[in-house]
């Protein structure tokens, strides 16, 4: 039967999600906000697929952008409530659930709120257990297909008249760089419902359990907390199945940030381990040879065995790096698509698609 989320969840989705960052940014902070509200107003519940009838409309509740603390970005619980408001509009049906297209930060609670007010469904799926650079890889095989999609977008800094509602249809493909551009206008960071799918489309192509493992990871980290950081770190290895591939002092951190609004480059450790980012972890090199690669889990940790993004990370502090193997992880349809990774690798000018592919690793 399905679970209802309750105020100790919220923690332990944050917390979890967090490694589940893999490096991504996001915000804790607002992680929290959405799932407070969340349960203080209602009774978000989370299901599996297997409680949807396979008829039953459920598309995927997203933040889109990547906001700074320099742009002016404003985003609000009601804007993710209104953005279901507008699909379900747009679809002239009601949706049965929201699954996310990954987890992270705040991204694992973003169905919450619209759970709560709506009555949605959070469905226990994503488009990837872990974050991703682009939407391609998170979207269980939509971001090729010719089919119309419904988008929608809500959300943008008030008093500077940046707010924005939005609603869209066309190939994914083509309405997604759309919605990119009105988080942008809006300052940053917007909410987005998209892309409406029967449930046994999501059973077949989605990460199913996503949502669960993400508060099964952060109920043993908080377990752990009292026990300090090397009880933290090995409650995380031991509960994802991971190991940690390496540990040591950041001696380069080489990444920037481009225009076409991605953070890419290279983290070096002192033992001459290569973390390569794009937004997140993407890849692990040692004595030259690749030893993790996307949609592997790789995440940061510091000594109190607390996930640090990139944009954390300085030359001369001390990490730990986690890997976890994608032969035990859940894996969506997109993660296995070949058409999501040669723009990745375009941009950061290192070769993804045959590790990630080679299914007998």
């Amino acid at each position: 039967m399905g679970r209802i989320l309750t105020e100790k969840d919220v923690e332990a989705a944050v917390k979890g999600g967090s490694v589940y960052a893999a490096g991504g940014g996001g915000w804790a902070d607002h992680g929290r906000m959405l799932g407070h509200a969340a349960v203080s107003i209602g009774k978000p519940e989370l299901v599996s697929i297997e409680e949807l009838d396979a008829d039953d409309w459920v598309a995927t509740a997203a933040a889109i952008g990547a906001p700074a603390s320099t742009t002016p970005w404003e985003m609000r619980g009601i804007d993710y409530i209104r953005a279901v408001e507008l699909l379900q509009d747009a679809l002239g049906e009601p949706l049965s659930g929201l699954m996310v297209g990954q987890n992270g930060k705040s991204s694992t609670l973003n169905g919450w709120l619209p759970s709560a007010v709506l009555g949605t469904k959070v469905v226990d799926a994503v488009g990837d257990i872990r974050a991703h650079p682009t939407g391609d890889m998170g979207s269980i095989g939509l971001a090729g297909s010719p089919e119309p999609m419904i988008q929608t977008a809500v959300g943008g800094n008030r008093e500077e008249n940046r707010y924005i509602e939005l609603v869209t249809r066309g190939a994914t493909a083509k309405v997604s760089p759309i919605l990119r551009t009105a988080s942008d206008m809006s300052g940053g960071f917007i909410a987005s419902c998209r892309n409406p799918v029967r449930a046994s489309y999501v059973r077949e192509h989605a990460a199913l359990g996503g949502i669960s493992l993400a508060l099964t990871l952060g109920e043993a980290i908080i377990a752990a907390e009292t026990r300090g950081g090397s009880a933290i770190i090995d409650a995380i290895v031991k509960t994802t199945g991971g190991a940690i591939l390496a540990e040591g002092e950041i001696t380069k951190k080489a990444v920037v940030y481009t225009k076409e609004a991605f953070d890419i480059g290279t983290v070096t450790l002192a033992d001459g381990t290569v973390l390569h980012v794009m937004n997140e972890y993407m890849a692990v090199d040692q004595n030259g040879e690749r030893v993790a690669t996307f949609p592997d889990v790789i995440t940061t940790l510091s000594q109190d065995g607390e996930p640090l993004s990139v944009g954390q990370l300085e030359e001369g502090m001390k990490i730990f790096v986690l890997h976890v193997s994608k032969a035990v992880i859940p894996l969506a349809s997109s993660v296995k698509d070949p058409a999501v990774y040669p723009h990745v690798e375009k941009s950061m000018g290192i070769e993804l698609q045959k590790y990630a592919l080679d299914m007998g690793a």
